[in-house]
């Protein structure tokens, strides 16, 4: 049976500017379909705008009015990902993210360092040394929480998001990676100020498109989320 759901993205859950952030609303897509989801988006995803959902069994497909902004289906399951490295070291990897350097989107609600302490997720994935790994440490705010204090799995999926990003982001200046596909699988819960890590790792390229595995991890090593995903290269100039 279909359901039919709608909602706005609010400014807070930005990735570019007038653009809500990839892996949010691939997650809010992927709501109602259990298992595995694969999540495209068609359109940039405006902000204060009423979108509607349509879900069914297998598939949601996310408008506004009648432009298709992206849809989601249930898909295989990712394959497993690296081993995690320790927290101490995804702190010391997140020092060397490029991202305080120079960011296309610093106002990015995942990875923008401009966003305040528990406002943006702050996560800022840095190189972790003699791997092709990028880590950074996150504590999920308690305002990502339900009533119950779990995190929301929106926010896992945003969390899964930049993380594989910066693992392929290109490194001519005036050039980024924008998300076009997210496949993610949630196999645990997080409690809200629950220490984590979240690393990313690049899986090969074919023209402008970037691929990219990103993982949530406990800070004992517990593996909660794990995905794979498709970046498309952009100029900086398209978003300004």
């Amino acid at each position: 049976m279909e359901s039919i759901e709608h909602f706005q993205i609010a400014e807070r859950f930005r990735g570019p500017p007038r653009s809500g952030n990839g892996g949010y609303v691939c997650g809010r897509m992927a709501a109602h379909l259990g298992g595995t989801v694969a999540a495209r988006l068609k359109a940039p995803p405006p902000l204060g705008t009423m979108l509607r959902l349509e879900t069914a069994e297998e598939h949601a497909r996310l408008f506004d009015g009648n432009t298709l902004i992206g849809e989601a289906r249930v898909a295989a399951a990712s394959p497993e990902p690296p081993p995690s490295p320790g927290y101490d070291q995804a702190v010391a990897a997140s020092r060397g993210y490029r991202g305080f350097q120079v960011h296309a989107f610093p106002g990015c609600f995942v990875c923008g360092p401009d966003r305040a302490t528990g406002d943006g997720l702050h996560i800022f994935p840095g190189p972790v040394a003699g791997t092709p790994l990028l880590a950074t440490p996150w504590t999920p705010d308690p305002s990502l929480a339900d009533d119950a204090g779990a995190v929301r799995p929106e926010f896992l999926w945003s969390a899964l998001d930049c993380s594989g990003g910066f693992a392929v982001m290109p490194e001519t200046e005036g050039l980024a990676v924008v998300l076009g596909e997210l496949c993610a699988t949630i196999t645990g819960g997080l409690r809200a100020g629950e220490r984590c890590v979240v690393i990313g790792w690049p899986l090969g390229s074919e023209g402008r498109k970037r691929l990219a595995g990103s993982a949530i991890y406990t800070a004992e090593g517990r593996l909660v989320a794990r995905a794979r995903a498709t970046w498309l290269e952009v100029a900086t100039s398209a978003w300004t």
